[in-house]
Order: structure tokens, then C-alpha cells, then sequence
């Protein structure tokens, strides 16, 4: 496919339509799913975005906030919207694997063993504080989330498309939670952390909890268009000079130095993983076409890095002593690696 100045594709050959037409097209429906949500939920476009990300991207997110700001609101909403299933999963100490992905079950009556499926199959799946299940638990996701399939026995079986794992946590109560490993922390496209809605916000959200009736969420999109979505997204143009931006951006957590930010290698224990930068790219793709673009820009790319990258690098002590978090070692990044 050829692009004009760099940027954008020139015509594509189906039906003569050029890609931004295409875009604009197949992205019709994100302007649907979003009137549609605000019948329920008040602000918190932010996250509504990096759901939809995590949706179109075939990703996973982390939500951090504090209780009561319509985390499993947003995504039950989002599933109803979709027609899709979902499910909500509560971790506790006491959950156990075969309570998430299911289990074998003796049947006296043919004396055999049949599976159960567990709540995990479903196309949305709200894993409600996750860090309070421990590492047994924790990993019994892995599979489902890196794979996309769940064994049970000796047997495997696949996961409903489009399968999206939303878990949270809440960042106050630290006693009797297990933080996620690193490794399962990767495994996640987004990590968002969800702030308190602003004042006007809040009164319109007290207006229709006290006065209004819930409103019911009605399908208005279907699965087929999700999928025609994502096939779109494969051919919205990400520039070299963008993708080496992206690059730069990854490795200046690993070799700050490198960069002129010495201040800040003392601070890094560990950079981020190459999934960063997949992930990276790939976010920015989905953010452009959420906004009706054919193409990346790097606004795309500075306005999602904090989600893909705050939960990939590791602080060094020295940096929690001084009160040092993750997204502050974000911003010098954006502010210091130059922008094409």
C-alpha cells in the first residue's frame, strides 16, 4: 500500500474508498457505543477510551482506583452495548484456580469425569481486585490471558472472541493483598489509573442516582463490526519517524543515560520489556482510529504511554525513598526525548 507525504495511505482498493474514508467508516460506531454508555455512566471518557483500546487492541487492562468510581459499571455497560457475555469475578485469599477456569466433575451416572466451565469464559471478564487473590490464583489467568485458551484436565479449549480481562485494584489497602509479578503485570496492554470525577461531574452522577431511574444499556453494536474494526486497524500508517519515536521512548528506560537523563538511572531499576514498545505501537494504532485517523500522530503515542508504561518500570529503593513514582520517570521521558 503506498502513502502520500509519509502520513497517510493514498487510495486502498476496496470499492475505491481511501483509507481515511475506511476509517471513518469503520470507526462510525464508537460515536454509537459512547452515547450510548452515557446513559449510565458521567465522565470518565478517559477510561471509556482505554477500554475500548484494550477491546480493539486485544489487550488487557489494569484499573486502579479507589472504590466507587464505576469501574464495573463501565465494563458491564460496555458488555450489554456489545451483546457480549460477561462476568464478574471477586478474588479473595480463599479463591481457588478451579474457581476461575472451572473443573473436572465426576458423573455417577456414567462414571465418568465432565468439565465445568468457570466464569472466565465470557467475552468480558471483571477480575474485581485482583491482588487480593494469591500468586496460584493470579497465574491461573495467565494462560487465558496470554493465549486466549484454558486447559482443564488434559483438555484445551479456546476462549470466546473478543475475550477482554478487566481487573482492579484498589492502590489504598495494602494488608492481605498479593501485588501482581512482574511477569503478570507485563501481560497487560494498559494500566490506568482512574481519578475522582471532577465537581460538576459528581453532581450530575448524585442528580441521577437520587431522581432517575437507570436507563437500560441497548446493543448497539455488533461483534461482526468489532471485528471488521480490527481488521481496519492493521492498515492505519504508523510512521518511521513515529515508530523510532516510540523506540526511543523504550529504551530511554532502559539507558537513560543515553538520552541525557543521568538524573534518572539511578531511579530505574528495571526498564521496560519489548512489549512495551509492541504494545506502545499498538495503542497509539487503536487510539488514531478511535479518533476517526488513518494515521498516528505523536500526540497518539505521549497521550497513551503513561498506560502502557507506568506498570513496566521498575523503581530502584532510592526512588521510593524519595517518593519517586512511575509516571513522574514518564513525564521526564516525554519532556526530554525529542518529538518528530
Amino acid at each position: 500500500m503506498e502513502h502520500q507525504d509519509g502520513l497517510g495511505p493514498a487510495v486502498s482498493a476496496e470499492g475505491g474508498l481511501g483509507q481515511e474514508e475506511r476509517v471513518v467508516r469503520d470507526s462510525a460506531f464508537v460515536d454509537a457505543l459512547s452515547a450510548e454508555l452515557g446513559k449510565v455512566l458521567v465522565g470518565q471518557n478517559a477510561m471509556l477510551e482505554r477500554l475500548l483500546i484494550g477491546l480493539l487492541g486485544n489487550g488487557h487492562i489494569l484499573l486502579e482506583g479507589v472504590p466507587g468510581l464505576a469501574k464495573t459499571l463501565a465494563i458491564k455497560s460496555l458488555a450489554q452495548a456489545f451483546e457480549a457475555d460477561f462476568s464478574r469475578i471477586q478474588f479473595t485469599p480463599d479463591l481457588l484456580p478451579s474457581d476461575l477456569i472451572g473443573t473436572q466433575i465426576y458423573n455417577v451416572q456414567n462414571h465418568s469425569f465432565e468439565v465445568k466451565k468457570g466464569p472466565v469464559f465470557a467475552h468480558f471478564v471483571l477480575a474485581d481486585e485482583i491482588n487480593r487473590a494469591p500468586a496460584k490464583v493470579q497465574s491461573a489467568l495467565l494462560e487465558a490471558m496470554q493465549e486466549k485458551q484454558i486447559t482443564i484436565g488434559d483438555q484445551t479449549f479456546p476462549l470466546p472472541r473478543p475475550f477482554l480481562v478487566l481487573a482492579t485494584q484498589n492502590p489504598l489497602e495494602q494488608e492481605g493483598t498479593y501485588p501482581l509479578p512482574e511477569a503478570q503485570l507485563d501481560r497487560f496492554l494498559l494500566k490506568t489509573v482512574i481519578d475522582y470525577p471532577s465537581l460538576e461531574e459528581e453532581r450530575e452522577i448524585v442528580r441521577r442516582q437520587i431522581n432517575d431511574e437507570p436507563l437500560p444499556i441497548r446493543p448497539v453494536v455488533g461483534l461482526q463490526t468489532l471485528e471488521q474494526a480490527k481488521q481496519s486497524i492493521r492498515n492505519v500508517y504508523l510512521d518511521a519517524k513515529i515508530e523510532t519515536y516510540i523506540l526511543d521512548l523504550v529504551q530511554a528506560t532502559r539507558h537513560p543515560e543515553r538520552y541525557k537523563l543521568q538524573r534518572l538511572q539511578p531511579l530505574i531499576a528495571c526498564g521496560a520489556s519489548p512489549r512495551a514498545s509492541i504494545n506502545l505501537a499498538k495503542a497509539a494504532r487503536v487510539l488514531a482510529f478511535i479518533r476517526h485517523r488513518s494515521f498516528v500522530i505523536p500526540e497518539d503515542v505521549r497521550n497513551i504511554a503513561g498506560d502502557v508504561l507506568r506498570h513496566r518500570i521498575a523503581l530502584t529503593y532510592e526512588a521510593e525513598a524519595e517518593n519517586i513514582k512511575a509516571q513522574n520517570i514518564i513525564d521526564d521521558l516525554l519532556h526530554s526525548v525529542e518529538v518528530p
